[in-house]
């Protein structure tokens, strides 16, 4: 089986894979072919699995959504393109595996096309919704298009990812991402002050701001502080910046605390009592809110699209409207006015985080390979 993405670094759909695969070790022969080099290379490796990069050049792989359009690709990443689905092409006929993974938008669009060429079927993993929050009108048109056309099958990561797409004729499933189940956060000592805190790539579809907007509305004073963990990563630097002159226009220096990119994300998830998730559109999954969830913590996340499909409001977190700050200020006040509630909830959120384990989702992927291959 081999595996195609476009990046290396180890955002959402890249931490997917890498805890998917080692799942899939009894029954799958794994082979990971990146579009660049970087930390997803060795930390592949370190599990057993074999990579390798086929080199992209960068106007290919960091080209903006909105460019997503035969006519207003620069004619040298057009022809790059074509190169590379053609070099992709001829390693799939020499390695000959039984099924190509595409584990991204963009190697959904060039894996799709490789395959083709080399005649061995694809399933193209969709992490995103097609629509207008997500990506330009024209770039939405051409990739459906593709979806509809070019894979054998399709993996949604949501019902509402799915549902962006058509896929009459298509074999197709729905499988969350995997995520681990760690230890969850010890008894916190009563004179600690509370800590909220998101965990995540900084952009402005995450919401950074939100959050910070409404922890000032919740807590104007006191002990309570806020934690972001992550860092811009594709190009959103000035929206980091952005976020840190937020932090003194509200008041809030001393209370917050800008962690940066963190490596072990289930220690960052045990410093903190609340987790939020604050997209402003609807997420096509929320790998995120199933970490702090099987971290036992209580979670604050938007009412739509895949947190919407994990969260039961009430029972094993609470859901908000995407970007409504008053409504986000409301259940931070409520959470940290009742200890009772954030435990209940807390305790109800990691036994729902059971079936989001690796374990739990590697059978589902299999009987879609065999479905795929007739076995």
């Amino acid at each position: 089986m081999v595996y195609l993405d476009h990046c290396a670094r180890l955002s959402g759909a890249e931490l997917a894979l890498l805890r998917l695969l080692p799942a899939l070790d009894e029954d799958v022969e794994a082979h990971v072919i990146l579009g660049e080099n970087g930390p997803l290379v060795s930390r592949l490796k370190a599990v057993g699995v074999t990579t390798e990069v086929l080199p992209m050049i960068e106007t290919a792989r960091g080209l903006a959504r909105e460019s997503v359009h035969l006519s207003r690709f620069p004619p040298a990443t057009l022809l790059h393109t074509a190169r590379y689905i053609t070099e992709v092409a001829r390693r799939l006929r020499q390695l000959r595996p039984d099924l190509v993974h595409t584990n991204s938008l963009k190697a959904g669009l060039y894996g799709s096309v490789a395959g083709r060429l080399a005649r061995v079927p694809v399933i193209w993993h969709l992490r995103e919704q097609l629509t207008p929050d997500h990506l330009p009108a024209a770039a939405a048109s051409l990739v459906r298009a593709a979806v509809h056309r070019l894979p054998t099958a399709v993996i949604a990561n949501s019902r509402s990812t799915l549902g962006s797409v058509a896929t009459p004729g298509l074999v197709s499933s729905v499988i969350a991402s995997p995520v681990e189940l760690g230890p969850s956060r010890g008894t916190r000592r009563s004179e600690e002050p509370l800590r909220v805190g998101m965990v995540g790539r900084i952009a402005p579809i995450k919401g950074q701001h939100v959050f910070l907007e409404a922890f000032a509305r919740a807590f104007p004073q006191g002990p309570t502080r806020a934690v972001i963990v992550g860092t811009a990563m594709f190009g959103e630097t000035d929206y980091e910046e952005q976020l840190r002159r937020q932090v003194g226009f509200l008041g809030l220096e001393g209370r917050v605390e800008m962690a940066g990119f963190r490596e072990d994300v289930g220690e960052e998830l045990g410093r903190l009592d609340v987790l939020v998730q604050a997209s402003v559109i609807a997420e096509g999954f929320g790998q995120v809110v199933v970490e702090g969830m099987a971290a036992g913590l209580p979670v604050v996340a938007p009412g739509a699209g895949g947190p919407a499909e994990i969260i039961t409001d009430g029972r094993d977190g609470l859901l908000v409207p995407p970007g409504d700050v008053p409504a986000l200020a409301a259940s931070l006040r409520r959470l940290a006015g009742d200890e009772a509630l954030r435990h209940r909830l807390g305790e109800a959120a990691r036994k729902r985080a059971l079936d989001f384990t690796p374990a739990a989702i590697a059978p589902q992927v299999l009987a879609l390979y065999r479905t795929v291959l007739g076995r």
